[in-house]
This record gives structure tokens, sequence and C-alpha cells, in this order.
């Protein structure tokens, strides 16, 4: 006893013509198949719109890939830029010191 499979279907949307054929080994998806004026223009798992078979048929333009830039490092200090005081970071809290570790003592010299 075999897995009924769905038979193709073939119709007509506006100018396209879809043809639906069963996926391999699949019991119930179809693979439907656009064309126009009889030239394959591509295919879909699910049941296309007209709008998707005209983004199939005229894709919308895509820019220019931008190469990446290593001038340009978001987040990091610039070369020139004078370094960090120590007095802005914060000393570790006393759970996070290793065992026998005192904390630092704050002094008044500036």
């Amino acid at each position: 006893m075999s897995i009924p499979v769905l038979e193709g279907k073939r119709y007509r949307l506006g100018k396209y013509e879809i043809i639906a054929r069963p996926i391999p080994h699949s019991a119930h998806m179809l693979r439907y198949s656009v064309f126009v004026d009889g030239t394959r223009i591509g295919a879909m798992a699910s049941v296309p719109s007209e709008s998707d078979c005209l983004f199939l048929e005229k894709p919308p333009p895509v820019p220019p890939l931008v190469r990446y830039q290593i001038v340009y490092r978001p987040g990091r200090p610039r070369k020139d830029a004078p370094p960090r005081a120590a007095a802005d970071a914060l000393p570790p809290a006393r759970e996070e010191l290793p065992h026998g570790m005192s904390l630092p003592q704050s002094t008044d010299e500036r």
C-alpha cells in the first residue's frame, strides 16, 4: 500500500501560466513552475499570486555591495584618542575576587 500523491495541475494567472507538479517523495506538496510566453521564470513551493509571478519576472534592483572599510570601526576609540583614565574603571566586586586577594585601598592622591 502506497501513500496517495496529489496530481499535477495547470492553470493561468493573468499572463502567467502555472504548472503544479508533485514534489518527489512528498505526499501533499506541489512545485509550482511559473512560465511567461513558454519561458520558465521560476518555481515556488507555495501557490503563487500574481504579484509573486511579477516579482519572479522582474525582481527589484539590488543595491551594490559596500566594501568593508577598515577605517571606520564603530565602538572603538580613534588611534589618536588619549587613553582612558584608570579612575574610570570600577573595582571588581568582592564576590568576583579570588580567595585570599584583598580589595585595593583607595588613596586620596591625584
